[in-house]
């Protein structure tokens, strides 16, 4: 019941900063409001538990009501902000709006931020032959450059503007080619207000000693929590033999292997592409599964669709490389048991319904053969719980919504409008998932908190080639085969 408390309190705080982000500039409505909106499903459920104790578990009718009532009240206090603003705060245009505030808002901005003498250099640096400008309009965070594209490459021409840009006005604008909602392509140049300040703090960007910090405290807090998982007697005996502590080191480090592959993924996929960005810092958390993940902080803008889609899918490949051959060897070495007639959670380590997943039914039937049944379950091996809670993480990282790693994917596959609109769909596709399987209610929940555009590309036009986008295709079955559960033909097909 506490870990249930702390993991509602996370949540919420979780819930408020990522409102807080989304919604600033943008709307009037004050965000504890929409905060609250938001929260009334894991709210009612928290209730509900504390009512009638986790387990009995609360209709799904009411979960779902809840959550169409939060989404609906959501959107029309978010509009209704919209509806309020002032002409001085007009929604921005999405190239902007996209952008990391950090990169664009600080030091406030003139709203012309050239002169006439410079304009007319603004406009010879694009050629008709490449792009004929027809119209240039002036905002607080950009000068949107709008026109025709008549070079047939869109990166050709979007590595030609840029250096033109460069050599009239050095390093004082980021160059961003992007489509406007009607399709059509249009620059737009961004003040770049942190270029000295890069250059000032790049050599304090990596944080060798924190990183560090975070990763021995991690190692111990998951180590800790393994202990428990090979033998729940182990904690009480710890305190006399603190030899017990090793038992832990099965499950912690091959937890830690995975999530640190998958982040030196992401961040070694960044430095090939000249991304500016932080060493993997670990999240500590000596209760549930020893540690909230990790991540890295990109503190440079990605250069285009190629490059997002590559530190994007590197991340959830490197960590299913390693998740696959751990879960495997954990699954062969667990053992085979009765499942009880009563779930009394959705993942039980000690009685483990296989056909949860189909990619984890396949590979228990593929380890264990004849010893399982329909009526059995897994004790699962220390390795096999860090295996599968790798193979979980990928699949939530893959799904493909805002700044998830699947949104990026998706985002760099068919560019940020159909981006967008996956991203919704996606949201009701989990969230009906989560009638089979009740473990994906809070984060059905959390999908609708999180903003379905992420942050776009310098260029963004520029398309993936073949290769890439089978490599997503795949990427997106992978998804599947791991969140879906095992269809029951299937299922009775192979015993």
């Amino acid at each position: 019941m506490i870990i249930d408390w702390i993991i509602l309190l996370l949540m919420a705080l979780f819930t408020y900063l990522i409102v807080r982000r989304s919604v600033t500039g943008v709307t009037t409505t004050p965000v504890w409001l929409l905060w609250l909106v938001l929260m009334m499903p894991p709210f009612v459920w928290s209730l509900w538990i504390l009512v009638y104790s986790a387990k009995q578990l609360p209709p799904i009718e009411l979960l779902i009501g809840m959550s169409i009532l939060s989404i609906f009240f959501y959107l029309k206090l978010h509009q209704k902000g919209r509806k309020n603003l002032t002409p001085t705060q007009k929604e921005p245009s999405p190239a902007v709006e996209s952008l990391p505030v950090k990169e664009v808002a600080s030091p406030p901005l003139p709203l012309r931020p050239i002169d006439k003498t410079e304009e007319t250099k603004l406009k010879n640096c694009f050629p008709w032959s490449i792009f004929y400008v027809n119209n240039i309009e002036y905002r607080p965070q950009a000068i949107i450059c709008r026109g025709q594209l008549r070079e047939k490459s869109p990166s050709q021409a979007y590595d030609r503007i840029k250096e033109n840009v460069r050599l009239e006005f050095g390093d004082r604008f980021l160059v961003l080619f992007q489509e406007d909602m009607t399709g059509k392509p249009f620059f737009a140049l961004v003040p770049n207000t942190q270029a000295a300040a890069n250059k000032r703090k790049n050599d304090k960007l990596t944080r060798p000693g924190l990183a560090l910090g975070l990763l021995i405290a991690t190692i111990y807090t998951t180590t800790l929590v393994g202990v428990g998982i090979a033998n729940t007697n182990n904690i009480e005996a710890l305190r006399s033999n603190p030899e017990i502590l090793l038992s832990g080191l099965p499950y912690g480090i091959s937890l830690m292997t995975i999530l640190g592959i998958h982040e030196l993924g992401h961040y070694l996929t960044a430095r090939y592409y000249k991304i500016r960005a932080t060493l993997p810092y670990f999240i500590p958390f000596p209760l549930f599964l020893g540690t909230f993940g990790a991540f890295i902080q990109m503190r440079s803008p990605v250069p285009n669709r190629k490059a997002l889609f590559d530190v994007s899918i590197a991340g959830p490949l490197a960590g299913f490389v390693v998740t696959l051959p751990l879960l495997i060897w954990g699954l062969a070495h667990s053992t085979v048991v009765s499942l009880p007639e009563k779930a009394e959670q959705v993942l039980n380590p000690n009685a483990l319904d296989p056909n949860y997943s189909l990619l984890l039914a396949l590979l228990s039937k593929l380890t264990l053969g004849i010893q399982l049944s329909a009526d059995s379950g897994i004790d699962l091996h220390p390795v096999a719980v860090a295996g599968l809670l790798g193979a979980i993480a990928t699949a939530l990282n893959l799904i493909p919504v805002g700044q998830l790693d699947g949104g990026h994917i998706i985002h760099a596959m068919f560019g940020q409008r159909n981006g967008i609109a996956i991203g919704q769909i996606s949201r009701f596709l989990i969230l009906g998932l989560a009638l089979l399987q009740p473990g994906f209610w809070i984060w059905a929940i959390i999908l609708f908190f999180m903003p379905v555009a992420d942050e776009p590309a310098l260029n963004d036009i520029s398309e993936l080639d073949n290769k890439r986008d089978i490599l997503g295709i795949l990427a997106m079955a992978l998804l599947v085969i791991i969140i879906l559960p095992m269809p029951e033909q299937l299922a009775q097909l192979l015993n």
